[in-house]
């Protein structure tokens, strides 16, 4: 089985070098690619983001969402007020709410049917590469605000060891950083509401 998994990852690895090497290959310092992680992230998020945009009903989702807080503040209402004859009404209603807030969560899964693959090839691909050894060192400030001292203990914990070069960041947290920032742009960019 492990032979198997061996030989499934061999051939995974050689067919994403031949779609990520050039990639690689434009960036200007190959040796520690920063932009190229900049350039994956992207491409996840813009991959993420149409998928969010085309594969989501948000107006459905936000129809479900006002129907949702409607049910909750007359609830409170409800029972700030002491009125059981209304209580017992909501208590009735309480499982269709239940059924649209999981109508509404499987529509805001959808993306991820189209995501989720792609994502951990990249994850994969970026794990196994020269991308592993990428060291981006952070103004001191950032460093500071980004909470990094704390992402290096977690990451100690994790893998052992600690930063080794002072105000400096690995692979997966530039990428987180990419992702982040970018994904808000292009969310915006598409009109999609806001959100992590």
């Amino acid at each position: 089985m492990a032979n198997i998994f061996n030989i499934l990852s061999y051939d995974i690895i050689g067919i994403l070098n031949v779609l990520l090497n050039p990639i690689l290959a434009l960036d200007p310092n190959p040796s520690n690619p920063a932009l190229t992680v900049f350039i994956i992230a992207f491409l996840v998020s813009l991959i993420s983001t149409v998928a969010n945009k085309y594969l989501v009903d948000h107006d459905r989702n936000n129809e479900i969402q006002n129907e949702v807080n409607e049910f909750s503040e007359q609830l409170r209402v409800a029972q700030e007020n002491g009125d059981t004859q209304k209580l017992d009404e909501l208590q009735e209603k309480q499982s269709d709410i239940m059924k649209l807030q999981s109508e509404m969560m499987m529509n805001s899964f959808k993306p991820l049917i189209v995501t989720y693959v792609p994502i951990i090839l990249m994850f994969f691909w970026m794990k196994t590469s020269i991308i592993q050894n990428l060291v981006l060192v952070l103004p001191q400030p950032l460093y500071w605000i980004m909470l990094t001292p704390l992402w290096h203990f977690v990451g100690s914990i994790f893998y052992g060891g600690g930063a080794a070069i002072p105000y400096a960041i690995g692979w997966l947290l530039w990428y987180m950083i990419c992702t982040f920032g970018l994904g808000q742009i292009l969310r915006k960019f598409f009109g999609l509401k806001q959100g992590i």
